[in-house]
């Protein structure tokens, strides 16, 4: 990743996570009264808790998988380990998929029952190729994709306790 899409994706995050902790709250208000009673805000219009901490796990995921990413290809490139290709491979996509999930929780999107399953599954694709490794210098990803798995979980139980909105409706 180059210095532009690094300062790219970091922007992006930084806005989501803004428009969380109270920069959207204008956007909000101009969306109109129905958005208010979306049931991922707070009677208020206000992101959840679980929503805000979901929005930070998933972006913290995708940094941790991106330091995944070079590491896995150092060592595939100085080793020759075929499994660290893999994971190189592995980690990059599921911090697209981590860093796209931030953006549409943060935002607080209507997909996110899909993102947040697709991103949860990821994430388990992924710790089900970087554990084997066994690298200390992998533990950070490690823990960083349970806790998001376990996070985006957490929403899409949330989200399930809700009736699910269908724009089209």
């Amino acid at each position: 990743m180059n210095r532009r899409e690094l300062l790219g994706v970091l922007g992006a995050t930084a806005a989501g996570l803004t428009a969380i902790t109270g920069g959207g709250a204008r956007a909000q208000e101009a969306q109109g009264p129905e958005h208010k009673h979306h049931p991922f805000h707070s009677e208020r219009g206000h992101h959840t808790e679980e929503q805000q901490e979901c929005a930070e796990t998933c972006a913290r995921c995708m940094h941790e998988c991106e330091d995944g990413f070079h590491h896995c290809l150092r060592q595939a490139r100085q080793s020759g380990k075929v499994e660290y290709a893999r994971a190189a491979h592995l980690c990059i996509d599921c911090a697209e998929v981590c860093g796209t999930a931030a953006k549409l929780v943060a935002s607080g999107s209507h997909l996110l029952v899909h993102i947040c399953a697709a991103c949860a599954e990821a994430c388990d694709d992924c710790l089900a190729v970087c554990e084997p490794l066994k690298d200390p210098e992998m533990k950070l990803v490690i823990e960083s994709l349970r806790k998001c798995a376990q996070s985006c979980r957490g929403m899409v139980k949330a989200i399930g306790e809700h009736k699910h909105h269908h724009p089209t409706q």
